[in-house]
């Protein structure tokens, strides 16, 4: 490296954020960047380590180990430190088509398992990785490079997510002709409508990207569902291959009593109302509003931390957030080593905004809500919860077992179930015919995506359930590999 004292010479400094409080007033995006030399001397932290376990992208004990795209993180982190950009911004775009995607929203494994991490604290990675690409656009140096030759090949992809723009830009780039199915009124899947514009900007950002690849040539048909606006038959017989790139959309639903009262929803019914809005203020009335209401998300991961900071810019009168997991401990278990993705307790930006509103932390752990309560008009008003305590049951499994004397009512206006969700919607994949496994993803063997209709490829989310953005890229791309290999017989796709 460079500065193979760096990691000695300088400690870990990401930048601030926007304040919490200030952030709230607006749907705009609170993340900044360090001054250009200060992040040269973040770059200069990456170390000579031999083994950079950052970019493996293994699965350790159910996680990801290192990035999934295996971004050859070392190499940009010490042309960071050379001043190198435009080399820098070459080197990320080899092994990542969106870094710009990934630097906002993915949680960087590869900062898990960076070997600095050991000991001290590891690389800002993700930062870094975002400074890059922000530059690039900035001083024009990402323009469209449409293929110099097309094969004459005609591929679908079903799904504007992450996976299937990765799946779009790769074929696109191999020459084919590509056409990109979506149901919804615009581009993007997960990122549009699934991540809030604080987190990630629509206009700035996703589409940037989308209208570059409309300049290189990928079409894009909106408020086409498959099965529904375009048969299936007709999608099979009009193209050379497809991709299905549908994501995991079915939510996980709690089915106790009080479920049918108004007031409750599905994050994600909540979260993309929200963004329509955002992005275009004529869609306002159909809004899931937050505004003055006692609110209670129920799901403690990256959707209810979303549903946290999307309430608290409605201006909620309370927030509470449940989860029926244990509180993470503030450092690494002994059964949780390095590189595994340390499983530690973590203020996410949401988090942070619900502290600074109204003094703490709004997540409750280790409490499972038993029923809803409502008034005489089928609204509800109140959730009636009791802790719990993990046990082993009679086949060994851990299982949630209720605590004598634990229960309690709390408050609701609006409750918001993010608990993840269950995989596929199936009418798609029924309408297609395609195998599909015990969990009702379709059946696609990784690294070969390819589906029991020939020609029918699988990726992402629909394949493997729900994960992160990062997955999905790795199996965009990958899809698109074995998919080119299909057409053409051989592959130059990496």
């Amino acid at each position: 490296m460079g500065k193979p004292t760096g990691f000695i010479e300088f400690v870990r400094e990401v930048p601030a954020d926007r304040s919490p409080l200030e952030r709230i007033k607006n749907w705009d995006e609170f993340h900044q960047h360090l001054p250009e030399d200060r992040l040269r001397n973040q770059g200069a932290r990456c170390m000579d380590c031999g083994t950079p376990f950052c970019h493996t992208g293994t699965i350790i004990s159910g996680m990801a180990s290192g990035c999934p795209i295996n971004n050859l993180i070392p190499e940009w982190n010490d042309l960071i430190y050379r001043g190198l950009w435009r080399e820098a911004l070459d080197r990320l775009h080899k092994t990542n088509n969106f870094p710009e995607f990934t630097g906002r929203v993915c949680p960087a494994p590869c900062e898990g398992s960076c070997v600095l991490g050991i000991n001290n604290p590891p690389v800002t990675i993700k930062n870094i990785e975002q400074a890059i690409v922000d530059r690039g656009w900035a001083e024009g140096w990402i323009q469209p490079e449409p293929p110099i030759k097309r094969t004459g090949k005609q591929v679908a992809i079903v799904g504007s997510g992450p996976a299937g723009l990765c799946a779009a830009a790769q074929l696109n780039k191999a020459g084919h002709d590509v056409t990109v199915l979506e149901r919804a009124d615009r581009p993007g899947g997960l990122l549009t409508y699934g991540i809030p514009n604080m987190k990630l900007e629509k206009e700035k950002v996703v589409m940037r990207r989308i209208k570059l690849l409309q300049a290189e040539g990928v079409k894009f048909v909106y408020n086409t569902e498959v099965g529904k606006d375009l048969p299936a038959a007709a999608l099979l017989k009009d193209f050379d291959a497809v991709v299905l790139c549908t994501g995991a959309t079915r939510p996980r639903d709690l089915p106790i009593p009080g479920r049918d009262l108004k007031g409750i929803h599905f994050a994600m019914d909540f979260l993309t109302a929200n963004t329509k809005a955002v992005m275009d203020p004529r869609l306002q009335d159909q809004v899931i509003s937050a505004q003055g209401k006692d609110v209670v998300v129920i799901g403690g991961g990256d959707t209810g931390t979303d549903c946290v900071g999307t309430s608290l810019r409605h201006g909620c009168n309370s927030l509470v957030q449940l989860e029926i997991m244990p509180k993470p401990p503030g450092e690494r278990s002994p059964d949780n080593p390095w590189p595994e993705w340390p499983k530690i307790y973590r203020l996410d930006y949401g988090q942070e905004e619900a502290a600074a509103v109204f003094g703490d932390d709004p997540r409750g752990y280790l409490t499972m809500t038993t029923q809803f309560a409502g008034d005489d008009q089928g609204q509800v008003t109140a959730l009636h919860t009791v802790e719990v305590s993990w046990e082993k049951d009679a086949q060994g499994r851990f299982t949630p077992v209720p605590l004598p004397a634990s229960e309690r009512v709390i408050p609701a206006q609006l409750v918001l179930l993010a608990m993840g969700f269950l995989g596929p919607e199936q009418p798609l994949i029924d309408a297609l015919g395609v195998s599909v496994d015990g969990r009702g993803n379709v059946s696609a063997e990784y690294e070969r995506y390819a589906t029991s209709i020939p020609g029918v490829f699988a990726a992402g989310d629909c394949r493997r359930g729900q994960s992160l953005v990062v997955w999905a890229f790795n199996e965009g791309r990958g899809a698109a590999r074995e998919c080119d290999r299909y057409l053409m017989g051989h592959t130059d796709l990496p």
